[in-house]
């Protein structure tokens, strides 16, 4: 039987909410793509540890390629974890008082059996030539029971919530004391670049934990 013109026109037209299908589609693609970057931001957003928490464990190397995993350290005692700001495109003045400042009382971390673990964060690119530079300004060789690592790829500074992203900028400086087991007993987060714990501070700390 002959359709008739009506369903010949009913066929040729698209089912109801078929019409705009491309459109539909390409607005889902661009909600699931934001959606991922969105989730992707999340995940490398790492909250910083608080006190009574577990500090997250890393492996980072010193400038000359020696390997250093924070569990390791802390398991030697109490270990005092200083994040500094590393090379933000030149030495941090700061840093450098900060530093010289620890080695000074390096007798007096070893007294309490304190080992202390120093965190150099910068653009990959020399970092560990730039931190040999940041070392010979102290203009002694490092006692045994202080370290310091090189973070290149911000991994220890991520994980900790700690990146200051921002020009010129690397990572929130910060002061964590760890005791044997891991776990947080003190901390203290700057978001200045002069506002740092001393080595009293942290002796002090030290007499009452």
């Amino acid at each position: 039987m002959p359709f008739a013109n009506s369903d010949i026109q009913q066929v040729n037209r698209p089912p109801a909410g078929i019409s705009n299908r491309p459109a539909f589609f390409g607005v889902l693609r661009h909600l699931v793509a934001l959606a991922c970057v969105v989730a992707g931001h999340g995940m490398a957003a790492a909250q910083t540890p608080a006190v009574g928490a577990k500090a997250p464990d890393f492996t980072l190397q010193t400038p000359t390629g020696t390997t250093v995993t924070l569990a390791k350290e802390r398991a030697k005692g109490t270990t005092v974890l200083v994040l500094l700001r590393g090379f933000p495109g030149y030495q941090c003045p700061y840093c450098v008082k900060q530093v010289h400042d620890f080695v000074e009382h390096s007798a007096d971390f070893a007294t309490r059996k304190a080992n202390v673990v120093l965190v150099y964060p910068g653009p990959p690119a020399d970092l560990d030539q730039h931190a040999k530079e940041f070392l010979a300004k102290q203009q002694a060789d490092l006692p045994s029971n202080i370290k310091l690592v090189i973070d290149p790829d911000y991994k220890m500074t991520n994980l900790y919530g700690l990146r200051w992203d921002a020009p010129h900028e690397t990572a929130y400086p910060s002061t964590f004391i760890l005791d044997a087991s891991g776990t947080i007993i003190f901390e203290k987060i700057s978001h200045s670049h002069g506002d740092r714990t001393s080595a009293d501070d942290i002796l002090a700390q030290l007499k009452t934990n």
